[in-house]
This record gives C-alpha cells, structure tokens and sequence, in this order.
C-alpha cells in the first residue's frame, strides 16, 4: 500500500478541510490555513454518548477501523523526510518508486518542540512500526474470519482477497444531503411557472454506506448494498447493521426508498443531470433482504445457543416497522395483472432511440425485456426476489415476536413451482421468460431528421418495429431466466432443476471459462448496442454478483439430498475455479478488480475500475461463504 506503481503522484491540499474523525464533525471547515504533514490511512467513526448517529433512527453506533490493506494502485504515500506545506496550492511530485508522508497536524501555530515530537510520532520508523503491527493483526483476522489457508492455491488469491475487503472497507463513506425527487404527475401545477423545478427535495438526511466504486460511483445504490453487505456483515457485523438502519431511515412514509443516493453538491457533480431526479414509483431490487436474512439467521442461530444480545434483538424489533413498511410498498407498487405476478415500474414506453427500452429499476439496466413495455409485463426476477423478501419477512417476525404467518403463506405461494411455472415456464425451451408485449422484430437504423428551430439536417439512430409485437414470452436466457434456480425455488429433485443444470454448462448459453455470461449468445440482443453510444452492459459480460447468487446455490443443492446433488457437486467446484482463476489473473495483468468481465477478450476486466462493491465477492467465493 505504500508505493505507486505508475506514472506520477500528484497531490493538491485544499485550504480548508473537513474534519472526518467524527460522522457528527462532517462539513466543518478547518482553520484558513491548512497545515499539511501526513494523511494516515485510518479512519475512524464515533458516534455521540447515546449511542445514536446524528439524523439517523436506527444506526448502530461506534465503529473504528484503524487500517485497511490495499497492495496495488494506492495513493498513500510514506515517507522518509518531513513537508511542512502551508502554501495555498502545493504540488507534490515525484519520480517512481518514491514514498511520502502527509500528516494531517493541527495546533501547528505553537512554537518549541511539541510540534516535531508530535511529527515523530506519525512519521518515519514509529509509523512503519504502528503499521506493520496493525498489517500483522488484520492478516491474522482476515484469516480467522475467511480461513482461505487450504481453500484457494496459494497467497496469490489470498492477497486479492485482502485487497478486495480493504477496498470494500475503504469504500465505505458517511454522505449528507437531500435526494431530488419527481413531482408525482397528479401534484403538479396545470400551468407551472417558467423555471420551476419539476421536482421536490427531500429532507436532509444522512447515508452511512459502502459504495461500488470510489472512483466512478462514490455514492451509494440500493441494490448494489446489499450485495455489499453480504462480505462486510462477514468482517464487521455491528458496522453492517449500522449501515443498514442509515439505509432504512430514508424510506418515506409510503415505503418506498430511493434507489440511487445522489446526496450533496459534490455527488451530484458525478451524475449526468438526467439521472439525479429519483421517482417514487419506481423500485430498486430488496437485495438488502439477503443481507438482512443472513444476519437474522444468525442471531436465530445465537438465541439456541443461548448468546444472543439483547441489543441485536431489539435491533430487529427496531427495523421490523420499516421492513413491513418496504415490503407492503412492492406489494401495493410493483404488482402485475394477475394475482400473485410483478413487473418492473419506470420503463419508457415512448422511446425512440432504444433497441429495447432500459429497465434500471431493475439493476439489469439494459437486460432485454418486452420490446413494448405495458401494465401487462411479467418479470420473473422481482417474482422472485419477493419470494427472498417474504421468507426474510417471516424469519425476522418470528425472531421478534411479530406474527409471521402471513409472511409465510406469502413465500410458500411464491416458492409454489406449480403456480411461477404457469406465470413464467416455457414448457417447450425449459427456459424461465419474462412475460410481455414482444416482437423480437425491432432494428436500430439511421435516419435523417430536420431540426425545426434550426433547420440543421443530421442523421440520428432511431429505433424500428418491423412486426407488431404480441402478447408472450419474451424468449431472451440469461441471468433473469434463472433466477428460480439462484434464488433456490426450484425443488431439488424437481426434473426442472435436472435441466437447468445442463443449461447451466451449455457454452452457447451462459458457461464461459471466466463465469456465466449475463445474456446467451443464442439472444438476438446478445452484445448489441442499445443506442448509438449505449455499449451492451448486461447484455454478455460477466458480472461478479449474479454468478455468486448462482454459485451460492449450485453449493446449496450440492449438499441437498436429491437426484442432482451429484451433478451440483460437479459443477460448483468447476465454477468456483473459473471465477476465481479470472479474477485473480486479471488482478495481477492490471493491479484492479473490475466492474465486470469481458468474454471477447478472454475474460479480462471491464467497465469502471476498480470496483471493490459486489466484485469484492470474489472473496466469499474464495471462502465459501454464501
């Protein structure tokens, strides 16, 4: 973590700072001069006295960690002289290798020696010495925690396992402001003044989360958080819990919270105009109801055992309102035609310019869903994301007390195969289909249009029904037909289950040599572009978090009794290897962990980078976890 390998290392002090050693101290500005000595990689988080973060109901409290290891593509610098840089805009640069400390020195103003002693004790040997000891004890948790000794082949894997938590850790933030939120369309004024905002603001909240990418997405997404806290509720389960009570404090009095945090000024610097307006019809994937699961399922496991804490069982009775509040939302929001169905809100139906109108509501932002979005869609991915939402439901009522019985006939009803087979099972393919206005007779080509303002010709890409779409299977296979089969409901010795998994290793489907493919070289959207300049996203790549919900339950039907445990067994280990092999291999090519992975160039990594959120799961894969 000490040395930059590349280029050179720029670093320009601001003339005010904010003080980051307390949540509460956020957006206080230093003293006009800003003394700059040493920036230490700890971070540290301290609530008030009674145990409650500052605009937050149901946050935990104290959390404090001191270090962080990140071995490739860092920016700490350590040093081997001392800078006193008090200058409005100093540069530091430098040749490679090189190392630097900064200090982060307050009360410098005084004379005598106090100030070099203070210096001392944050620099040079005591530095090195304070770090080593802290790298020491964090490879000792690490291996405590994830026992990778055994699991995977050597340091190699291990070392990008530590990266990918330090960088998780790391990505962790404290962000303050208000998300925009659209006008509903009944609420708006019939004859607006000219320049009102068509949306209203928020309130002035707080949001403790980790992020996906500090580089690209330094904010947090709801769904993308959940998978989050799958790996850190593994290292830090008070800090998990935290951060999932900051999460709940922003639904509203409906139920519904904003998928996407663009809180403060400088967030939404980072988010085209178009994207920072949220919509209260709109859902985001419950993926923190698998984190929430985990957690309970744990504490289920510590009250037998007779060492549960009373402070995490009224932690759940605290966030129970909300959870009901969350799921009675999808239930009244999100639900389809027929009793028991559900689609995605928020597609464009008007659009001329997509090859398939996005569903970012979602997560699987271009996924090919009907090619004519209606109230008549069926999408079986949120069909079975409730059925998560409703067992989490069920198990946290009955660890608090709250009736639970409806909660359960909810998840059985959806778990039913019979009744998702007959909303969502193509008994000729033996695929999983969403259910929609479809042709698959749409083509993207170019026309000339006239601007009539100014008469200027240009050639536009627009979007081209060749067949009028009908009411059917929308026959695209990828990560959304089997959801059934990640999210466990398909029956262990069910023939279904039998074919899914020779699905599963179908190389014309979804198997590659680095992970499943998220859409099958059979679709005909596979890798087409969505617009002139929408590159496809999920529409082939390999991406980290899909391939562990479908890891996690090849390993779960491996150790289930059934006519497939065998073939499971055969297959998890063959999976686990490939993803592994990848990630570590294009770790070491670059020195990053990416956003996904592309299979056209063999697997090498793609997208933003790095991308320490749900890629970082690649250390649960290594350990097993699931």
């Amino acid at each position: 973590m000490r040395s930059l390998s590349a280029g050179k290392f720029f670093w320009y002090p601001t003339a005010t700072a904010r003080d980051t050693r307390s949540c509460k101290s956020l957006g206080r500005t230093a003293e006009p001069q800003l003394n700059i000595l040493l920036q230490r990689r700890s971070y540290s988080s301290r609530a008030p006295a009674n145990g409650k973060h500052p605009n937050a109901q149901i946050s935990r409290g104290i959390f404090d960690f001191d270090f962080f290891f990140a071995p490739r593509h860092s920016i700490h610098a350590a040093a081997k002289r001392s800078l006193a840089i008090t200058q409005p805009q100093p540069q530091i640069s430098g040749g490679l290798p090189f190392e630097v400390d900064l200090v982060f020195l307050s009360g410098v103003e005084k004379k005598g020696s106090e100030v070099m002693t203070r210096l001392a004790h944050l620099t040079g040997s005591q530095l090195d010495a304070r770090l080593a000891q802290k790298e020491a004890e964090f490879e000792s948790r690490f291996e405590d925690t994830f026992k990778l000794s055994g699991k995977v082949q050597g340091e190699k894997e291990i070392e990008v396992g530590r990266a990918a938590l330090s960088n998780m850790i790391g990505g962790i933030g404290y962000f303050y402001g208000q998300s925009r939120v659209a006008i509903p369309a009944e609420l708006r004024p019939q004859e607006p003044e000219p320049g009102s905002p068509d949306y209203w603001l928020y309130w002035p909240a707080a949001l403790f989360t980790a992020v996906p990418s500090r580089s690209f997405f330094p904010r947090g997404f709801l769904w993308d958080e959940g998978f989050h806290q799958l790996l850190i509720s593994r290292w830090d389960r008070s800090m998990s819990l935290d951060i999932i009570g900051h999460w709940l404090d922003l639904m509203n009095i409906d139920g519904w919270i904003p998928r996407e945090q663009i809180l403060g000024a400088e967030a939404r610097s980072k988010v085209p105009e178009d994207f920072i307006t949220q919509y209260t019809s709109n859902a985001n994937p419950p993926a923190l109801m698998l984190a929430i699961r985990g957690l309970a399922r744990s504490l289920e496991s510590d009250i037998k055992q007779g060492r549960a804490k009373e402070e995490d069982i009224e932690y759940f009775k605290t966030i129970f309102p909300r959870l009901q509040a969350w799921f009675n939302w999808f239930n009244t929001t999100q639900t389809g035609k027929e009793p028991g169905t559900y689609y995605w809100h928020g597609r464009d139906s008007k659009t001329i310019r997509e090859l398939n109108p996005q569903t970012l509501t979602s997560g699987f932002d271009d996924y090919p869903r009907a090619s004519h979005p209606t109230d008549d869609e069926r999408h079986v991915d949120l069909w079975c994301w409730m059925a998560v939402a409703a067992d989490t439901m069920a198990l946290v009522a009955r660890l608090t007390g709250e009736p639970h019985e409806s909660y359960e006939a909810t998840a059985e009803g959806l778990k039913n195969l019979k009744r998702l087979n007959e909303m969502h099972y193509d008994m000729d393919s033996g695929h999983y289909y969403d259910f929609g206005l479809h042709t698959e007779e749409v083509k993207l080509r170019w026309k000339e249009v006239q601007d009539p303002n100014t008469g200027v010709t240009q050639r536009i890409l627009r979007r081209v029904v060749l067949k009028k779409p009908k009411l059917g299977w929308v026959k695209h296979f990828g990560y959304v037909s089997f959801f059934p089969f990640a999210m466990r409901i398909i029956p262990a010795d069910s023939t279904i289950m039998g074919h899914h998994l020779e699905l599963l290793t179908n190389h014309r489907l979804l198997w590659t040599n680095f992970g499943l493919r998220s859409l099958a070289t059979t679709s005909s959207i596979f890798m087409k572009y969505n617009t002139e300049h929408d590159a496809p996203y999920w529409r082939g790549p390999v991406w980290m978090n899909m391939n562990y919900l479908i890891l996690s339950a090849l390993h779960g039907y491996s150790q289930e009794e059934g006519h497939y445990k065998s073939t499971a067994g055969i297959l998890y280990p063959q999976l686990r290897e490939n993803l592994i092999r990848n990630v570590v291999q294009r770790y070491y090519e670059s020195g990053y962990i990416w956003e996904n992975y592309d299979l056209r160039s063999q697997g090498k990594g793609q997208g933003s980078h790095p991308f320490t959120g749900w890629s970082s799961l690649i250390l649960l894969i290594m350990a097993e976890m699931y």
